[in-house]
């Protein structure tokens, strides 16, 4: 059920009980827990006020995935104002004309937008449809990024066996691996340990690879995905980081801002945790705001997306959720440079030439030698559907011998139980004759 949360300044009934005054109301859809709801978005009605001078009220909603988001806008024509998808929907949204331009004019008001790092402009270019001169910024600013790589216990699990995708074929890990129920994560992380060796002789990039796809590369992850199936413990959304503080599996794949929260609540009760991305490459993504086309405020929604961009929210936003934000301004640089922290990192291709050598957390802010392995996800395109006749063979048939012995036992407890329960049943009606007798 979708959490529905309304914030204004007033007439919060009004608006409840006879409906949003439409020209003075935002209506902004977002993931769930994915905004510092108390310190940035209750105030940007006020913000707002003193930029315009017009009251605004806020309808703020959530949803639980990009599609069912994407399918009230194409199909509902819902009028939300902002939306917070993914890469591939809005790379999706920009090729089927869903997307309004953003109104980047903001008078007296600087255009906080600039704070985003080039770095995320550029890969968010890579989402406009081929062939097209779509300026990719005009139509999405972004939010938040990261990547995809092994959470793991290293009471169990050595660092150099999750410095390999590979690590989810070796046998010494049957039914200690949990795996993202997200088949395009897992396609774009997995296509680039398939054709590892193509890589390394230069035939194929990783950018084509992710970007490409094709019945041959995903039949290539369908048979490691098949292969690995005896090692999967389960397929996951999101309790798959809980099992890992809980100490209760060894690996899991992983989103970075997820891995981030696992490593803080494992160390709260005295469990390590790690992360990596594998030395053959994963993906990087993004979610970015966009102002879809049924929106009925766009002055507002454009307002609202350059307010996020502003350092001081970017960073109680990022102190809030766990995640990266794309804004890579002095002030935010100077926040994620951390003296506790002992290695450093080259974050140039974020910050600029002044961030050589910044004390940040990997987790969160990658060396610049493990970016330029990863690539952005792209939405499968025409073959979707493939994709998901793949996906749906790999989970129907990943029943590994564990889990089979698992199950098979569990039916032996329910007839034994059965057995027992009519044998007392029996028992009990053959008292109760003798009593009437």
């Amino acid at each position: 059920m979708k959490k529905i949360f309304f914030l204004s300044l007033g007439l919060m009934c009004w608006t409840l009980s006879f409906g949003a005054d439409r020209a003075h109301t935002l209506k902004v859809y977002n993931w769930a827990d994915y905004i510092d709801q108390t310190n940035v978005l209750e105030k940007f009605p006020q913000w707002y006020k003193e930029q315009t001078g017009e009251d605004v009220n806020v309808i703020y909603q959530t949803f639980d995935i990009n599609e069912s988001m994407l399918t009230e806008i194409e199909m509902g024509h819902e009028d939300y104002d902002v939306i917070c998808p993914s890469e591939y929907i809005i790379e999706r949204m920009l090729r089927q004309g869903l997307l309004l331009p953003i109104n980047k004019d903001f008078g007296e008001t600087p255009d906080y937008t600039t704070n985003v790092a080039p770095f995320a402009i550029d890969k968010f270019q890579q989402m406009a449809p081929q062939g097209s001169d779509i300026r990719v910024s005009d139509y999405t600013v972004g939010y938040m990024w990261g990547t995809t790589g092994w959470l793991y216990n290293p009471a169990f699990v050595n660092d150099e066996d999750m410095d390999s995708w590979g690590a989810i074929l070796d046998p010494k890990f049957i039914g200690r691996i949990f795996m993202k129920d997200a088949f395009r994560d897992v396609y774009s992380a997995l296509v680039l340990y398939a054709y590892r060796e193509e890589i390394a002789r230069g035939e194929v990039s990783r950018d084509e690879l992710v970007a490409q796809v094709t019945t041959e590369r995903i039949k290539r992850v369908e048979e490691v995905l098949l292969a690995a199936k005896d090692n999967i413990a389960g397929w996951e959304v999101d309790f798959g980081k809980e099992e890992m503080t809980k100490g209760k599996t060894w690996m899991n794949l992983s989103w970075s801002g997820d891995a981030q929260w696992a490593i803080d609540e494992a160390a709260e009760v005295g469990l390590e945790l790690r992360y990596r991305v594998p030395r053959e490459g994963s993906n990087v993504w993004f979610d970015g705001w966009c102002i879809p086309k049924y929106a009925k405020n766009t002055k507002a929604a454009s307002y609202f997306i350059n307010f996020l961009c502003m350092p001081e929210n970017a960073i109680l936003n990022m102190e809030e959720i766990g995640y990266v934000s794309v804004i890579a301004s002095p002030e935010v640089m100077e926040w994620a440079d951390d003296d506790e922290i002992e290695q450093t990192a080259d974050l140039t291709y974020f910050f600029g030439p002044d961030a050589k050598a910044i004390h940040a957390n990997q987790v969160l802010y990658p060396d610049r030698s493990i970016i330029e392995r990863c690539a952005l996800m792209h939405d499968s395109g025409a073959e979707t559907k493939e994709m998901l006749d793949m996906w749906s063979r790999v989970k129907g048939d990943n029943l590994s011998s564990t889990m089979v012995i698992i199950i098979v036992l569990v039916v032996l407890a329910v007839v034994v139980i059965a057995v027992i329960q009519t044998i007392n049943s029996r028992k009990q009606q053959k008292m109760q004759r003798k009593r009437r007798k």
